[in-house]
């Protein structure tokens, strides 16, 4: 028996923080891939710490659901799952290369392969396109659009932007967007001044967070000029200084994302089959 684990960090103050989680979870319960599928989080029951003890499986594939390798990926998570073996230098990672390793979970007997985060994964370039055509609804959108990719950014962790300036690159290498640009919250190049940053009539901002909460749904917007107060909501697209701004919401609602999860899975050795 295989086991899939989706580890995600949850919160106590926004109910819908876990709401992809779960969304992502059914979806792959639903193709028969895993024998079982759980969801776990930081801020939310199942908490890590139990959630292995909870299965039947020997086997257990953990996918962390977070867009950057860091302080939950590589000490919170290993830690609370009391994989004592673990260290980040089994990951051989650049900061966006992250893969797998493979350990033992020895109070219950149990094979674990701890893989790199769902927003490293190469695949995830592709679920940022794929919300562009969403939010424009238009399976073709490039020609004459812009196109943005939002991370928070922190001088805490430089792979924060690292993820983000990563998947920036590989959409504008495949020349399909007239402009690509990697912006910021808390860090140069600020989604304050996403116009600056553009000569693009239309612009798709697509935030690569995991869920729509307090930073997709009320900092951003504002920052760019999208509305005054969040509480009004803004128009899809909005006109700024000019510009019309498609503003997609949080990438870790798109329902493609489920897909990652199960590739991360798959690259660590799962059989996961068709």
């Amino acid at each position: 028996m295989q086991a899939l684990v989706i580890a995600a960090h949850g919160s106590h103050l926004n109910p819908d923080a876990s709401d992809p989680t779960y969304a992502h979870a059914d979806t792959i319960r639903e193709t028969g891939a895993f024998d079982e599928v759980r969801e776990a989080f930081w801020k939310e029951e199942p908490h890590f710490r139990e959630v292995i003890r909870t299965l039947e499986s020997d086997e257990v594939f953990v996918v962390p659901l977070f867009i950057s390798e860091g302080y939950f990926t590589e000490q919170i998570i290993p830690r609370e799952l009391r994989l004592e073996e673990w260290d980040p230098d089994r990951w051989e990672s650049d900061g966006t290369s992250a893969s797998q390793a493979t350990l033992e979970a020895e109070d219950v007997g149990k094979t674990i392969h701890y893989c790199g985060p769902v927003g490293t994964h190469d695949a995830m370039t592709d679920v940022i396109v794929q919300r562009a055509e969403t939010a424009t609804e238009n399976p073709d959108v490039g020609e004459g659009f812009g196109l943005s990719v939002v991370g928070h950014g922190t001088d805490r962790n430089e792979n924060s932007a690292k993820a983000i300036e990563y998947h920036s690159d590989r959409i504008a290498e495949r020349d399909r967007f007239d402009e690509v640009q990697a912006l910021f919250m808390d860090e140069e190049p600020e989604v304050d001044d996403v116009t600056d940053h553009f000569d693009s009539d239309d612009i798709v901002v697509v935030p690569l967070f995991i869920a729509d909460g307090y930073h997709t749904q009320e900092d951003i917007p504002e920052d760019m000029g999208l509305t005054e107060d969040y509480r009004l909501g803004w128009g899809v697209p909005s006109e700024v200084d000019g510009h019309r701004i498609w503003y997609t919401g949080a990438v870790g609602t798109e329902d493609l994302l489920a897909d990652v999860l199960l590739e991360r899975a798959a690259d660590a050795g799962a059989d996961i089959g068709d």
